[in-house]
């Protein structure tokens, strides 16, 4: 058994995270909610009709253009085809596409298929917005763009559940799978620092900035012209910024750390 008599009720405007160990069921939960996978037992009870769903691994085989996926996904979703291409359009455009929107999935990076696969989640605005590892892969700005979709969604009165190796980010409630069970885990302040790192000195600026494996366990990141500020524990940080300066990235400062809610680190 996998999940075995979980109890998880989920309120208007909320932004849950769901927290675990690798295999823990986070995913299986997911699917759950989402309505992707069918429960053995028990009932998922006053799920919205749209569900925004981002899994974990994307199809990467696909032979359209992202244009033509979400247009087509747009469609199922009962938009017009001129409304669908309109909203695809924006939304590549807010998540900076990188290889044009004609461009076939399959020939797409990691992280611009990860866009895709955000993009279809909110080709129409969903009321239940669930989101497995979708920060994954993420440049600097599509990293701030999900945080405006989850902020959206939340502020609409939607509902958002998310997993991800950061753990709180952004979140109102965590909740954590332990032994096939949901434990409600209390907000406790984390010691936060904030880095202010610079980019190899070869990087174009003009376009979206990649990030290094590094930075992947960053709480938050921004991107402010050259300079790029990283949240991060500050029992993380000195690790961290050993890594991102073997990666050839420049420190420009480190601010003192603060004590901060997990939800309420931005």
């Amino acid at each position: 058994m996998v999940l075995d008599k979980v109890d998880l009720d989920l309120a208007p405007g909320e932004v849950v995270a769901v927290t675990g160990g690798n295999g823990s069921g986070k995913s299986t939960l997911l699917r759950l909610l989402a309505g992707v996978t069918r429960p053995t037992s028990g009932t998922v009870a006053g799920r919205p009709r749209e569900v925004g769903y981002v899994p974990e691994y994307f199809p990467d085989d696909d032979g359209l253009s992202a244009l033509a996926y979400l247009t087509h996904m747009g469609r199922l979703r009962g938009l017009t085809t001129k409304d669908a291409t309109d909203r695809a359009t924006r939304l590549l455009d807010r998540l900076a596409l990188s290889g044009g929107r004609d461009t076939p999935l399959r020939r797409l990076s990691n992280g611009n298929l990860q866009k895709v696969g955000i993009a279809q989640a909110v080709v129409t605005r969903p009321r239940l917005f669930v989101l497995d590892e979708a920060w994954a892969g993420l440049d600097v700005a599509a990293h701030d763009t999900l945080g405006e979709f989850v902020e959206e969604v939340a502020g609409a009165d939607g509902t958002v559940v998310y997993t991800d190796h950061r753990r709180t980010v952004g979140a109102t409630r965590v909740v954590q799978v332990v032994d096939g069970r949901l434990v409600e885990l209390e907000a406790e302040p984390v010691l936060v620092a904030q880095l202010v790192l610079s980019p190899p000195s070869e990087t174009d600026l003009d376009k979206p900035v990649t990030l290094p494996k590094s930075l992947s366990g960053a709480m938050s990141m921004a991107h402010d012209g050259e300079k790029v500020f990283v949240q991060v524990k500050r029992a993380e940080a000195d690790q961290l910024l050993l890594e991102v300066l073997k990666d050839g990235w420049s420190v420009v400062r480190v601010d003192e750390p603060v004590a901060v809610a997990p939800g309420g680190v931005s």
